[in-house]
């Protein structure tokens, strides 16, 4: 009996653990980054823009890629394994695009999903399925970031309004979104609002000069005096729990979606060191390049099988934010390692905006840090070990 083939780009048959339809959705994003944005992405990035970003959310819209695994509203009611490897591709086009997407789904269209009322969900969901509405999240402040708790931005009553005060910073569509869920403390412990940003007092000023996600609109939320009638409030969450969960969402995201930079940089130096010739042949053929490219190659596939174990899970209702910790903090480390050793296979073609890797790099920094950094992660997990906690 012959043995079967296999792809130096799915080395281990993990395509055998996906379902046809798992596979349709990964296909069917994938070929519309390859059509839509990778031929676009490095010139998007060095300019330092997403330009058309309205007419992409309306594509991925159209596609059921925003907020694809909520159910009814207009959303695609997916498996969550499936929005992960739509997380994948997305990623593998450019972190900026899925942080489009999990910002949209995972974030806003989450919390209106899980803690806004009927009216709310109506108000605002089908809309944003669409792509019509973009939507942003503000959490994390100029001086409070991994210490939600602290946060200085405060909803006051006034007679059967609310009006809020504060700053939000480093918020992903927060210029070109239509409507904004923002956390603020208040009498009551931290509650979540509905925020219409074209509410008098809201404004969006967009942060520019990044070094990181430049093909990704990202905002400061100055928030003056806004004035909000006593239904903005999310009814049902009080606390940190309502943020907290909506980012368990989209680490969640982020656990699929570095893996799919990973395998761009990794494919990319692939390709590049059969190609490239030194000493008479192939870099490739050299015991350190391919020493490189077997523990990438490794790192990736082992990411990937922690990617759909954390998958299997949640469809079941069984994963734990614990879990969720493993998945994002393996996933973003190690794409970042896998990214600076592509580099180094590729040399100074490594940093060139013709390939995709030095992109990728600059963007997994960012991704390292957000949605709760390494050190984060590791005292969640140390907290599951040990039974104490090292946050206080």
């Amino acid at each position: 009996m012959s043995r079967p083939t296999l792809d130096p780009r799915d080395p281990l048959g993990l395509d055998d653990l996906f379902d046809a339809e798992e596979l349709a959705v990964r296909d069917t994003v994938r070929a519309w980054c390859q059509d839509r944005v990778l031929p676009h992405i490095a010139d998007w990035y060095e300019r330092g823009e997403l330009p058309g970003v309205r007419e992409l959310a309306r594509e991925l819209g159209a596609l059921g890629a925003l907020g694809m695994h909520l159910e009814g509203y207009g959303c695609a009611g997916a498996s969550a394994v499936q929005y992960g490897l739509a997380c994948v591709e997305l990623e593998a086009a450019d972190s900026g695009l899925r942080s489009l997407v999990s910002v949209q789904g995972s974030l806003a269209m989450y919390a209106i999903h899980q803690w806004g009322s009927e009216e709310q969900r109506q108000q605002w969901l089908p809309g944003m399925a669409a792509g019509e509405v973009i939507g942003c999240f503000g959490l994390t402040e100029p001086d409070h970031g991994s210490d939600p708790a602290s946060m200085r931005t405060r909803a006051r009553r006034e007679g059967s309004d609310w009006v809020l005060d504060g700053r939000k910073m480093w918020i992903t569509n927060g210029s070109v979104a239509g409507v904004a869920v923002v956390w603020a403390q208040t009498d009551d412990g931290i509650r979540g609002f509905v925020v219409p940003t074209d509410a008098p007092g809201f404004s969006a000023p967009e942060i520019k000069h990044k070094a990181s996600l430049r093909a990704s609109v990202t905002s400061e939320l100055v928030l003056d005096g806004v004035r909000l009638p006593a239904d903005a409030v999310l009814p049902g969450v009080r606390g940190l729990k309502g943020p907290l969960s909506c980012l368990n969402q989209a680490r969640y995201g982020i656990a699929w979606g570095a893996l799919g930079a990973a395998r761009s940089c990794l494919e990319a130096a692939r390709e590049y060191s059969i190609g490239r010739e030194q000493f008479g042949r192939p870099i490739g053929a050299f015991q350190l390049t391919q020493a490189k490219l077997a523990d990438m190659s490794l790192e990736l596939n082992k990411g990937l099988l922690l990617a759909l174990h954390l998958g299997r899970r949640m469809d079941a209702g069984t994963l734990r934010p614990e879990q969720v910790s493993y998945g994002k903090l393996n996933s973003v480390r190690e794409a970042l390692s896998i990214a600076r050793t592509a580099r180094t296979i590729m040399g100074a073609n490594g940093i060139s905006y013709e390939y995709p890797v030095m992109r990728h790099a600059a963007n997994l920094e960012s991704v390292l840090t957000y949605e709760g950094t390494v050190e984060m992660h590791q005292l969640v997990i140390g907290q599951l070990l040990t039974g104490q906690s090292a946050f206080r």
